[in-house]
């Protein structure tokens, strides 16, 4: 594994570990407590998000790697920043953090099965020799496996836990902004050569997930804070996670591959969409 991967690897799983240092035993317990309002939540994410982007990775004619990084994306739960996003709409916190907590898990088996099918789906013969075993190990190891140590220590030690969590939450959101704009800076001639390309299809999938999101949530009676939130859980995926995977099936290949392009411009355009959406999901409404 070259250097890249590495610190992309490790990076992923210290943000991990800090999404499992901020759950409790009571976040998955809330599962069976509002098992609708998190029922529509991960159908959205699991179910729902992956069509959006397949439609529209079809009809903005992406390349074939270019369209299976965007899928890649797709596939990813959302991280450390839909709960601080949550909060700054005044959404349901617990909510965010329940359905991040588990969907991040449930991933390690959804990924690997989608990322495989993605790669038959668009580049046939040749796409890149996968093994689903050894890709769902790497998730295992670099998301389950930090995201259990994180829940142990809140368990056995919630008092040390509760100091330390903000702190590293912010750190762990600060990382994913250097990773973000490291990787553009260091393949910035890649970025500006894909950017019109990517940009409005990434734009569209940020627009089109937050509203569905949102209206789906309304329809189906949910109250504004849990609308709030599904639409930030649907529409805000955990990008690092997408560079990650990217990385872990470009093969020997040095840098930013395409596979992980779509995750890495994300880390920029999901702002554009997300932070007016923010200000205007944090007035009152009933």
């Amino acid at each position: 594994m070259d250097l890249v991967k590495i610190i992309l690897s490790l990076s992923l799983a210290f943000i991990m570990f800090t999404l499992g240092l901020g759950l409790k035993v009571e976040d998955f317990k809330r599962v069976l407590q509002k098992p609708f309002s998190f029922f529509i939540g991960a159908v959205n994410q699991v179910v729902l998000l992956p069509f959006v982007a397949l439609a529209l990775a079809i009809i903005f004619q992406l390349p074939p790697e270019l369209a299976v990084g965007f899928m890649i994306l797709s596939f990813c739960p959302g991280g450390v920043t839909t709960n601080i996003l949550t909060k700054l709409a005044k959404g349901d916190v617990a909510l965010s953090v329940s359905l991040t907590g588990v969907v991040s898990l449930i991933s390690m088996i959804t990924v690997p099965i989608l990322v495989i099918m993605s790669v038959s789906y668009f580049m046939g013969t040749q796409g890149p020799d996968l093994n689903i075993t050894s890709l769902a190990g790497a998730m295992f190891l670099i998301t389950t496996v930090p995201v259990g140590i994180g829940v142990a220590i809140r368990y056995f030690s919630p008092e040390f836990s509760t100091r330390l969590n903000p702190v590293l939450s912010k750190f762990a959101v600060g990382l994913f902004v250097i990773i973000i704009l490291g990787a553009l800076y260091k393949y910035r001639n890649e970025f500006i050569d894909n950017i019109p390309v990517l940009g409005p299809a990434l734009i569209a999938l940020n627009i089109i997930l937050l509203a569905l999101g949102a209206t789906l949530s309304r329809l189906t009676g949910l109250t504004w804070a849990e609308t709030k939130t599904i639409a930030i859980e649907t529409g805000i995926q955990n990008g690092t996670l997408g560079i990650t995977v990217g990385a872990l099936i470009a093969g020997s290949n040095e840098g930013l591959s395409s596979f992980a392009m779509p995750s890495a411009v994300y880390g920029i355009t999901m702002y554009l969409v997300t932070v007016p959406f923010i200000f205007w999901a944090r007035k009152d409404r009933k």
